[in-house]
């Protein structure tokens, strides 16, 4: 049970990481505190949903974003994909 609760904790801060960056984007606005908690949300929901599946299909796959170009990293090697 502990884990279930620090699992949500974990997704809890993480959310609310991604709506102060999101709010900061922003200027800091006031009045869109719930709009940015929401998009934030579905960032995080969709992330953790993607890393669910693809380690209930066994991919062994580490993809981190940058600057206009995704790079995808593998066992077997690295690639580049622009």
């Amino acid at each position: 049970m502990e884990d279930g609760m620090k699992k949500k904790k974990g997704i809890h801060d993480e959310i609310a990481r991604v709506a102060y960056d999101l709010n900061e984007k922003k200027g800091s606005a006031d009045g869109h505190d719930l709009d940015d908690w929401l998009e934030a949300e579905k960032i995080v929901m969709e992330k953790h949903e993607m890393h669910v599946r693809e380690t209930e299909q066994g991919v062994d796959v580490i993809q981190k974003e940058k600057d206009g170009f995704r790079r995808t990293v593998k066992k077997e090697g690295f690639y580049k994909k622009g």
